[in-house]
């Protein structure tokens, strides 16, 4: 059997004002890759259910189990250990540190000996409701030790571990006040995976700078780290999207229908798409900033562009994204009211979050995609637009510091999101683009992520899992 471990469940459970109980399917690249899989095959998913413990969960529980098709079983934490572990160690210290932004880190003990004991719950959990023969495919940056705590509970268990988010490189890394703790229990995991080569290589060189009697083999795809009582395997796995779906929602009647109102509202103008959560990793302050720059140096663009930015609320109750929220709305205010005139308005400025649907027409309605994170993983987005951009017109900007740079760099537009002017004049060029340029490049970055969906993501895991004589611990859904 498969066990899947996340810091989420696949489903949000949850009281509504009446006290009546909800169950909501989750979002998002694992749940829309594995969920399938483990609906055909069957499986176990671990993780925190989002609520505290009460009475009738269990229920719940049960009955989301039935309605998936595989077993959810719950990690229950505390609201001491929700802040400590989850918006303390995990949000405060490993995120802004692994995105480059350690200035930002707050290395507080009391967070770092809570994330320890979650993790070792999370274990336990695994451990109470699995046995030897199982694969345990662990997710994130959450739980980087869960794989050494089981290994202290004597659970034999073969484990697969893959991180969503960059790793940093050496320097950056050695700021961690814990850094040969998680490091070495990053090692107790069987297959590391990593989005790109550059995180992959980033992993390597440090387990090769601060810990001794490794030797690397990366002469196969599939990289192995020896030593002489076990081996590590580091595979490069960059996560993709469900193609066929995006492009299905996209051609729908009623997504064709809303695409023709958000273009009635907006008339005579190049529609400019920003998608992201309120998050500082995201550059979305740089970004405005681009857009005033282009207006202030291309003076004929005004009146014929027009920013479309929706940013997803995120840790609301944190105060530096509170902060970055205030300079986000002051700089919207501040260029709509610098360039505004009668009819037209440079940004449209959305806080909230978006139904598929709703989000699929905006991507297939925007000429021009401004994908500008200072540093991401991956980023879907990027991936999102082009499967939903059916008809070949538009045009992708995308920052060199996204993971998915590494596939799109060859037919979208990359830049330097630091780099003001030079996303302005970028955002000029795409205006400016010829009609064949933008067909023959975004026919090729549509059939890049056909051909490197979701889908593809998970059999090459599963192949790098079967390279290790395990054997497939994943069918493949389509069949």
């Amino acid at each position: 059997m498969v066990v899947i471990v996340s810091n989420r469940l696949p489903v949000t459970i949850s009281k509504d004002a009446t006290g009546e109980w909800q169950i909501k399917a989750g979002s998002g690249g694992l749940v829309t890759a594995i969920a399938p899989v483990l609906q055909k095959q069957g499986g176990l998913w671990i993780g925190w259910p989002g609520c505290p413990e009460e009475e009738g969960l269990d229920e719940q529980l049960d009955i989301a189990s039935k309605n998936t098709g595989y077993t959810l079983k719950p990690v229950m934490l505390t609201e001491d250990e929700v802040n400590g572990y989850y918006y303390g160690f995990s949000n405060e210290t490993i995120w802004p540190l692994f995105h480059d932004f350690h200035s930002r880190c707050n290395f507080a003990p009391e967070d770092w000996v809570t994330y320890q004991q979650v993790n070792k719950k999370f274990a336990q959990v695994i451990a109470e409701n699995t046995s030897i023969e199982d694969f345990v495919w662990v997710h994130d940056y959450h739980l980087l030790l869960v794989a050494e705590a089981l290994r202290t509970m004597a659970a034999e268990h073969q484990t697969g571990f893959f991180l969503h988010i960059p790793f940093p490189p050496l320097d950056i890394f050695r700021k961690l006040p814990w850094r040969m703790q998680l490091l070495k229990a990053m090692l107790e995991y069987d297959l590391i995976g990593f989005q790109t080569m550059r995180d992959r290589n980033n992993f390597i060189h440090c387990v090769e700078s601060m810990i001794r009697g490794w030797r690397v083999d990366a002469r196969k795809r599939l990289s192995t780290l020896l030593r002489p009582e076990r081996a590590n395997h580091i595979g490069v796995f960059p996560i993709s999207i469900d193609f066929s779906a995006f492009s299905r929602l996209a051609a729908d009647k009623m997504t064709t229908e809303r695409v023709a109102q958000i273009r009635e509202d907006l008339p005579n103008v190049k529609i400019i798409l920003g998608v992201d959560r309120m998050d500082y990793s995201k550059g979305i302050p740089l970004r405005l900033r681009a857009l005033n720059n282009v207006l202030e140096r291309f003076e004929e663009l005004q009146g014929k562009i027009t920013l479309i930015q929706i940013s997803v609320p995120s840790r609301e109750n944190v105060p530096e994204y509170q902060n970055l929220k205030a300079e986000v709305d002051g700089l919207v205010g501040e260029i709509n009211g610098k360039f505004s005139r009668s009819g037209w308005m440079p940004i449209q400025y959305m806080y909230r979050n978006l139904d598929r649907a709703e989000l699929v027409a905006y991507y297939r309605a925007a000429d021009i995609a401004l994908v500008t994170p200072l540093k991401d993983g991956m980023n879907l987005v990027a991936k999102e637009y082009i499967a939903a951009n059916i008809n070949c017109k538009g045009v992708l900007i995308l920052s060199e510091f996204a993971g998915a740079a590494a596939q799109l760099q060859k037919n979208a537009l990359i830049v330097n999101p630091y780099d003001i002017e030079e996303v302005a004049n970028t955002i000029h060029r795409s205006y400016n683009m010829s009609s064949d340029e933008r067909d023959v490049r975004m026919r090729r970055l549509r059939n890049s992520i056909k051909s490197r969906d979701v889908f593809w993501w998970l059999a090459l895991f599963n192949r790098a899992v079967a390279t290790m004589g395990i054997g497939s611990i994943l069918s493949d859904p389509g069949e």
